[in-house]
């Protein structure tokens, strides 16, 4: 009975979510609170076992930063710079940003990416009158993708580099990134095909804007534009040697983010900068955390996941490409970050029934819930903030609208990887 009621409400919830015609963080706190009335769990129960409140405070963190950030004009002037670096090209522009997404999410994680890049991108796209929704589906699936490739681009990542202590930085790179590199190229082409015309079909711009743009006019040379531009490259470092340091990602963003709320506090107080942080993208997440909570709670998650024994009877090829493909098409609709916690015991089951090898299993699960991701926009947390970021400058992105992009990168993404795997461990 539990089971029905949580799965009703899901479900409807979801289809609300993808009407798009309510806002989400308003169907997500509704869709939570049905599970709380009929008794799924208390409030207690929901939010502190089922809501990533690290995830929330990293958004928090970065959206803070990026507030304060944005008041130097280092974004306009990056903006500015590129433009000029790709000649103001529109297809130029979109394969740069896809490959700098990339790569900043490999070395970053994609939501710190997206949040540093989207606001960058946005002031691009008024500066050269084009159309934004090619450039942020652009991003959205580089981010996924190129978070794929190391242990700290994506949150299943991290979850599988902790459940598995032999697995390094390194092992990451080396067994994932050779197919990331793979995938994003292949993305990057068949997006460039699906917005040839919107890409080469824009507002030309003024004779001679491109050459009297000077993007240094735009910096505001204020003690304010030097402390932050230091604390983000030291929180820029500190993300990318967290391991080492042996700090939290979260813990890391709060310091950095209070830093900069204490010496910008003289230019803006902090009343105002929290007035700017995206406070419906953050609800939404935690009324995500809860729908997807109660899928667990009820244990609808974990009899997919164990469903997966009978089906492969612990043949180690079978079972990578089924958790290939499931953790691929399930990332898209479901968040993927309970999915994956699901899953580690059920591959740390198949360990202890001696099947082997059991590595490829890992990596299937890692490229499945990440590259899944781009199946639609609640599919990944780094989709979700570029959709609550562009949609505060006035730029929506419709659900179903995305779906029909993502869909199509994540199946050939997903063939791409089964190639990949059957290739490399089985052949």
């Amino acid at each position: 009975m539990e089971a029905m009621i949580v799965m009703t409400i899901f479900v409807i919830s979801y289809v609300f979510l993808l009407l798009d015609k309510i806002n989400r963080a308003l169907i997500a706190a509704t869709g939570a609170a049905l599970m709380v009335l009929f008794g799924v769990f208390s409030w207690d129960e929901a939010l502190s076992s089922y809501v990533d409140w690290s995830t929330i405070a990293l958004l928090f963190s970065m959206m803070v930063m990026i507030s304060i950030t944005q008041r130097t004009g280092v974004f306009e002037f990056i903006a500015l710079w590129m433009i000029k670096r790709v000649s103001g090209k529109p297809v130029a522009l979109f394969f740069w940003i896809g490959t700098l997404t990339a790569v900043g999410s490999a070395l970053l994680d994609n939501v710190t990416t997206v949040l540093l890049l989207v606001p960058v991108l946005l002031h691009m796209i008024k500066q050269l009158n084009l159309k934004a929704f090619p450039y942020l589906v652009s991003v959205i699936i580089s981010s996924n993708v190129g978070g794929t490739a190391t242990m700290i681009g994506d949150p299943p990542n991290i979850m599988i580099g902790q459940a598995v202590p032999y697995f390094d930085f390194l092992d990451f790179l080396l067994h994932l990134g050779p197919v990331v590199v793979v995938i994003h190229i292949t993305s990057m082409a068949l997006l460039y095909l699906m917005f040839k015309s919107a890409l080469t079909s824009y507002n030309r711009m003024e004779e001679g804007f491109i050459e009297n743009l000077n993007p240094s006019d735009s910096l505001k040379k204020t003690p304010l534009l030097y402390q932050s531009l230091i604390i983000l490259l030291l929180t820029i470092i500190a993300f990318t040697l967290h391991g080492f340091l042996h700090v939290e990602l979260t813990t890391i963003a709060i310091i950095s983010a209070l830093l900069m709320l204490l010496i910008s506090e003289n230019d803006e107080s902090s009343e105002i900068v929290f007035q700017k942080v995206e406070w419906t993208t953050l609800f939404f997440f935690v009324g995500l955390f809860v729908l997807v909570g109660g899928l667990e709670k009820a244990g609808i998650i974990d009899r997919v996941a164990y469903t997966f024994i009978d089906w492969t009877e612990g043949d180690s090829f079978t079972s990578s490409l089924v958790i290939l493909w499931s953790a691929g098409i399930l990332s898209g609709f479901v968040d993927n970050i309970p999915y994956v916690a699901s899953m580690i015991p059920v591959i740390e089951e198949f360990q202890s029934f001696g099947v082997k090898p059991i590595d490829p299993l890992w990596w299937a699960l890692a490229l499945g819930a990440c590259l899944g991701g781009n199946g639609s926009l609640l599919g990944a947390s780094a989709n979700v903030v570029v959709a609550g970021i562009a949609s505060t400058q006035g730029e929506k992105i419709h659900f179903i609208k995305f779906m029909f992009y993502g869909l199509v990168i994540v199946l050939i993404s997903l063939v791409i990887s089964t190639i990949y795997i059957t290739l490399r461990y089985f052949v």
